[in-house]
């Protein structure tokens, strides 16, 4: 079930990317291609088979996981920059590309860089989950590292929330109100990020159902928004 819905968000995030070429060389709207274009890379750095061939072109240190958190961080910023845009919200905006944003994304970037370095991470494992202990201390900076990589996303989550919540009840055209419902449920998923610890890890595959589901969602909601300023300029025209 987990390859399926790996395969099948990468599958739409490519095709929504390779669909926006044409206006991104025209110029039009490039923030919204680069979205498609890095949640394509992140999700076939996460994918088992892309993940262990490029870590072994790389030393097999799993620095294919730091390049994918670097990788995921960016996207999340320009999603959550573009979307508050997209719906006018100002507080949101400012949260997240204003001085507090920027100082959010440095320290989280900073520390995720450092808590890798300092870690032992030889012999390539996809997320990190089944890495050797080899002592307490080592196990706890994989923890560490790999909770700092969950607190940017949580913390565009929650700036981009209210925004996409307040949308869905608005008397907007019913694309918009669908492609916003779709971004709270994957903002929402970004959010739970945090409370992965908390899972057992009987059920650690839960963890990655709602990350893909959660890219899925905001591939799809931003899908839905960009027809309907499509049609909004359609409309405009005819």
């Amino acid at each position: 079930m987990i390859s399926i819905l790996q395969w099948t968000t990468l599958a739409v995030c490519a095709i929504v990317a390779i669909a926006r070429i044409p206006s991104a060389l025209r110029g039009e709207n490039r923030s919204l291609f680069g979205v498609f274009l890095l949640l394509t890379v992140a999700i076939l750095l996460g994918i088992d088979a892309s993940y262990v061939a490029i870590d072994s072109w790389l030393g097999s240190q799993n620095y294919t996981n730091l390049i994918l958190r670097f990788v995921v961080y960016g996207t999340v910023l320009l999603a959550g920059y573009r979307i508050a845009k997209a719906f006018d919200a100002r507080k949101s905006i400012r949260l997240i590309v204003g001085p507090a944003g920027r100082g959010v994304l440095s320290v989280i970037g900073i520390a995720t860089l450092v808590l890798f370095l300092l870690a032992d991470t030889a012999g390539t494992e996809t997320g990190l989950r089944d890495l050797p202990a080899r002592s307490p201390q080592n196990a706890a900076l994989i923890e560490s590292y790999a909770a700092a990589g969950r607190l940017y996303p949580s913390y565009v989550a929650a700036c981009i929330l209210p925004a996409t919540c307040l949308a869905v009840g608005q008397r907007l055209p019913l694309a918009i109100r669908i492609g916003a419902l779709l971004l709270t449920v994957a903002f929402a998923g970004m959010a739970f990020g945090s409370f992965f610890p908390l899972i057992p890890s009987e059920v650690g595959y839960v963890e990655s159902i709602i990350n893909f589901s959660s890219i899925l969602c905001l591939a799809l909601g931003l899908a839905f928004v960009w027809i309907s300023s499509l049609m909004s300029k359609r409309t405009v025209r005819s």
